[in-house]
């Protein structure tokens, strides 16, 4: 490769002595021909012809001493994915990208975190890089698309439902006619009838799945299933149209359209109940999003009061807050007092009063008055904005235990498909006289049940369910490798006494005034 330059965007090099650091710092790697750092730019000029290790290197060799590099980290969602070695080679793809310091796609909730030096790569770059692949990467962060995106997961979990529920109700006649009645008239070709819908319409998507990455040279869980249920769809078909060829050989002419239909059915049901289980997953977010308001009540100059989207307020608008309704954004106090409840926030059960100069934050509820508050963070910059995005990166994040699946699922399935032909050439040669029917039923048992989905889904869902539960129980879980080491702690140490509560009050005790009658008093309370 040609040797290329590129800027790194420094901070805290605040003087020559620093740049002199840095630079005798990015001396010490290999892989960059030529560098120096450019004090007044606050930027470091390094050339390489390795980038995708240079620049990685060069990065952590700058914070290790003490210093910063500005990158940009977002979570984009990815769509296509439909297993466990899809997550890994989008993985890779995004790490070979130039500028990309690091990158983690998580299957269970479809989303690749990208960290990313801001002047050598682009969000539009790693999507053009992932449709390459068959995949895609959103790099949209409108609500709108937020909204589209949503819609179109829930379609695409319809059709799923749909296709699982008539692909089972195709399968079951298949599977009493194999078992029960394949000596009647024509079993053959009602078999046959029966199992091509399953197999080619509602079982379509494995095959342009597996067309997809046979495009791009590569192989995923679509690979398998379209292997093993059109090898015995194709070998059926033959055999029913040809029986003669096996009868010549003085062997039987078997059908496994039972096999093809039925694999489809449960692969699909298997699909079906994964999704539910990867929605269920995001319940935590949900509710955390469901704390901010879709519109609030903007005050203009006169006292001219308007109901606007959320998402079209700015900083410095003057915003009203009516008893009972949730404050939109963080701000602060300009008109009126009142008492908000921050139990969502802070765990503390009781409503807090609010008066002229005090701050309110997105996600409280304001109790019986009414008040005017000035806007000071909106969007993203929110403290409960924060805190769903601090869940987000949690459940999006990897365990260490999780890197080692991770390159286990990279390299199963052509492993997979080896053991699978192995099986058919093993049984062809040495099974006697029904060696190859055999060893065709061998090769696709074997590329049926040996399906990644589980080894990659595991881990991250039991991630995402306990940091999404802790959310719901007001505890924030930095990430996955903290909720791993977890179970090692013998001793919590709290900053207060009043972090941890059940959010309401309770009454924790009931003192009598002297002289009175506290029999009739106690009949009276219980």
């Amino acid at each position: 490769m040609a040797d290329q330059t590129f800027k790194l965007p420094l901070t805290d090099v605040e003087s020559e002595h620093c740049a002199l650091i840095v630079d005798k710092g990015l001396g010490e790697i290999p892989k960059i021909k030529s560098h120096k750092v450019e004090l007044n730019n606050n930027q470091a000029v390094i050339t390489t012809d390795d980038p995708e290790e240079a620049i990685p290197e060069a990065v952590s060799v700058i914070r290790g001493l003490g210093y910063g590099v500005n990158t940009v980290k977002r979570t984009f969602p990815v769509t296509g994915m439909s297993c466990a070695s899809c997550a890994g080679s989008v993985e890779s793809m995004l790490k070979a990208q130039q500028g990309v310091i690091a990158a983690a796609v998580n299957y269970a909730n479809s989303t690749a975190s990208v960290e990313y030096v801001p002047t050598i790569a682009h969000a539009e770059d790693f999507k053009k890089t992932i449709q390459s692949i068959g995949y895609d990467l959103v790099v949209d962060e409108s609500d709108e698309a937020a909204e589209s995106l949503e819609a179109l997961k829930q379609a695409h979990a319809s059709t799923l439902k749909k296709r699982t529920i008539l692909s089972v109700l195709f399968s079951i006649p298949l599977v009493i006619i194999g078992m029960f009645f394949m000596d009647m008239p024509y079993a053959n070709y009602i078999m046959w009838a029966l199992a091509t819908p399953v197999v080619l319409i509602f079982g379509r998507q494995f095959f342009v799945g597996a067309w997809k990455q046979a495009k791009h040279r590569s192989a995923n869980m679509d690979t398998l299933v379209a292997m093993s249920t059109g090898i015995a769809y194709i070998f059926s078909v033959f055999n029913t149209l040809y029986p003669e060829f096996w009868h010549k050989q003085g062997l039987h002419a078997h059908v496994y359209f039972e096999a093809a239909a039925v694999v489809i059915a449960f692969i699909l049901l298997g699909k079906m109940l994964e999704e539910q289980a990867k929605s269920n997953t995001s319940s935590a977010i949900k509710k955390l999003m469901g704390l901010q308001p879709k519109t609030v009540t903007v005050v203009h100059q006169g006292g001219h009061q308007m109901e606007i989207p959320i998402s079209k307020v700015k900083i410095g608008d003057v915003l009203l807050a009516k008893p009972g309704e949730r404050i939109a954004v963080d701000g602060m106090v300009h008109e009126g007092n009142s008492y908000v409840d921050e139990s969502a926030l802070t765990g503390e059960p009781v409503p807090v009063h609010k008066e002229i100069g005090a701050k309110v934050y997105s996600g409280t509820i304001n109790q019986k008055g009414s008040f005017q508050y000035l806007a000071e963070k909106v969007g993203g910059d929110t403290v409960l904005a924060h805190i769903i995005q601090s869940v987000q990166n949690a459940q999006g994040s990897k365990a260490p235990v999780q890197k080692l699946v991770d390159k286990t699922a990279g390299i199963f399935v052509p492993v997979v498909i080896a053991i699978a032909l192995l099986s058919l050439i093993v049984w062809a040669i040495w099974g006697g006289e029904n060696g190859f029917t055999q060893g065709l039923l061998a090769l696709v048992t074997v590329l049926v049940i040996a399906c990644p989905c589980a080894l990659g889904l595991a881990t991250p869902t039991a991630i995402m369910v306990g940091v999404g539960k802790g959310a719901e129980n007001g505890i924030l879980i930095k990430d996955a490798e903290s909720l791993e080491r977890a179970y090692k702690a013998d001793s919590i140490v709290l900053d207060k006494t009043g972090t941890i509560t059940v959010g309401k009050p309770e009454v924790q005790a009931i003192a009598w005034k002297d002289g009175v009658q506290k029999d009739i008093l106690a009949d009276v309370l219980y």
